[in-house]
């Protein structure tokens, strides 16, 4: 199938809802704080990144291969399913390595501020605690150029 890219699109809200939109798939990491408008996500993106039973969607799509959904904290907005904020920051902060960092670190900042300058409500696990206190100084700074 061919891919959709995201200038296609009046937003990339809407270019992900057209990708996986009505589908056994549950978005993931930066294509999850998109959904979410936590990150405002990039010029001409093609790449969406989601958790799927099997493969099924374009060749865009990257796939976290998963036997079923049960231990995925996840919501439905209209046809889609999205990891919730929590989820997807303990996913990205757990696989820190491989992950976008600035679109963590904005994600946690327009978390922060949001929040009125506090990252209360967010459950961070036990095992990505050390990783989140180092990201929670750039995330404060991430708007004030810090």
């Amino acid at each position: 199938m061919l891919s959709k890219i995201s200038s296609n699109y009046v937003s990339n809200r809407a270019w992900l809802r057209d990708v996986v939109g009505g589908r056994e798939v549950i978005l993931c990491g930066v294509s999850a704080l998109e959904f979410l408008d936590m990150f405002v996500g990039y010029m001409d993106e093609n790449e969406v990144y989601v958790y799927a039973k099997e493969k099924c969607l374009s060749d865009n799509v990257d796939y976290k291969i998963v036997n079923n959904f049960d231990n995925i904290e996840y919501i439905i907005i209209g046809n889609v399913m999205c990891t919730s904020f929590n989820q997807t920051i303990n996913d990205m902060l757990r696989s820190i390595d491989t992950t976008d960092e600035a679109a963590l670190t904005e994600a946690l900042s327009n978390y922060y501020y949001s929040n009125s300058e506090s990252f209360d409500g967010i459950k961070i696990e036990p095992d990505n605690m050390l990783t989140f206190q180092t990201l929670k100084p750039l995330a404060i700074e991430y708007y004030s150029g810090g």
